[in-house]
């Protein structure tokens, strides 16, 4: 008899294609612990970024801007194993193992990619931070230098704001970028930090004239800040435009909104193919607008075509938009028959709206993504 025929071993190419189609990421954060050739092929960073372009991340949980930890998703919603997985594993507590800065306490800035950024301040608005990036999973940090911010822009400094700067897909998994914008009494001035380089090393600025916004009462005149192919884009409060920095060429200028949008809330999207997206919505309304980007014959003026009004839960009061995380928009509410805060996920792709979980602050900040412990982070 003829002895039987044995299955060939499988390449890495062939198992790729097999792990890259594992619907979900729990189930393929298993997979990695099943033998060393898996592990090697699901953490290495052109599968997770390959995965990471099919399907949607994982909506993990809260962390709670109050300092009072993580709180995962909730059931039914799928990501809630792995949130609470994410729970067990990782120490929110960052005071029990982060060094004191120059000021006592440390307050959150900014989630993304497994990361958290702190800030610890002075009272005066005018005194630059301490900033620190921490992975909650191994409990490291990195204290990050002081800012080389100017002596004229120091004395004028009327607010900052910090920020993590979402990771591109050819960015290394282990690297990261922060953004500190700085409100001068006649300059806007953005800083880049970037953890490859361990110092400040990009630095843009323009004032508040070139950008026709010099009238404007107040400190903060920028808000919603939001990341899409390249580019940040800030919400002008109270005009119907956006400012933009191209982060390539490290270049200011700004965008008109379609009309009605003074007071809106607006979140920039990449809705693929180079279009941008724009979600749009009046606090407590009850629906959200979409508009998707055209060019205007050619111009580099953008022209806006309203595409879809997505209707929002109806049992609730006081929605509002709260941030975007890759693929999804946050979005709060509170209950009509009782005080209690529920957050909302509104999937870019399909407009599906999905509930998350009860929130007992407004001060969260959401933890979305692969899990962190899958990819070599380091700080």
């Amino acid at each position: 008899m003829a002895s039987p025929r044995q299955l060939a071993d499988l390449t890495d190419d062939l198992l790729g294609e097999i792990l890259v189609r594992i619907a979900s990421p729990s189930d393929l954060a298993r997979a990695a612990t099943a033998c060393v050739s898996f592990h090697r092929l699901i953490t290495d960073p052109t599968f997770l970024r390959r995965y990471r372009s099919l399907h949607p991340p994982l909506i993990l949980g809260f962390v709670n801007g109050n300092f009072e930890g993580f709180q995962p998703a909730e059931a039914p919603h799928p990501s809630a194993p792995a949130g609470h997985d994410i729970a067990r594993a990782a120490n929110f507590s960052f005071p029990d193992y982060i060094l004191p800065g120059r000021w006592d306490y440390w307050y959150y800035c900014d989630v993304r990619d497994g990361r958290v950024l702190l800030e610890s301040c002075s009272e005066e608005e005018w005194v630059l931070p301490d900033l620190v990036v921490c992975d909650p999973l191994s409990r490291r940090y990195l204290l990050l230098p002081p800012i080389p911010v100017g002596q004229a822009h120091e004395q004028n400094l009327q607010c900052y704001d910090a920020s993590l700067v979402p990771c591109a897909d050819e960015d290394d998994e282990a690297s990261f970028r922060v953004i500190m914008e700085m409100h001068c009494t006649t300059d806007l001035v953005v800083f880049i930090f970037s953890s490859g380089s361990g110092s400040w090393s990009a630095s843009t600025s323009t004032s508040w004239d070139a950008l026709s916004l010099s009238g404007l009462m107040g400190f903060s005149r920028l808000c919603f800040l939001c990341y899409a192919y390249g580019c940040f884009y800030w919400k002008v409060r109270s005009r119907n435009k956006l400012v933009k920095l191209n982060m390539n060429r490290m270049e200011f200028s700004t965008v008109n909104l379609p009309p009605g949008h003074d007071e809106r809330q607006c979140i920039i999207v990449e809705e693929g193919d180079g279009r941008l997206g724009l979600f749009s919505h009046v606090m407590h309304e009850t629906s959200v607008y979409y508009y998707t980007s055209m060019q205007n014959n050619g111009k580099s003026a953008i022209e806006w075509q309203m595409k879809n009004i997505i209707p929002l839960p109806n049992d609730y009061n006081a929605l509002q938009i709260i941030s975007a995380r890759q693929r999804y928009i946050f979005i709060m509410g509170t209950s009509k028959f009782q005080y209690t805060h529920t957050c909302f996920t509104l999937e870019i792709k399909t407009m599906k709206i999905e509930r998350v979980s009860q929130i007992t602050t407004f001060g969260f900040l959401p933890y979305v993504g692969f899990p962190p412990s899958m990819s070599p982070r380091r700080i």
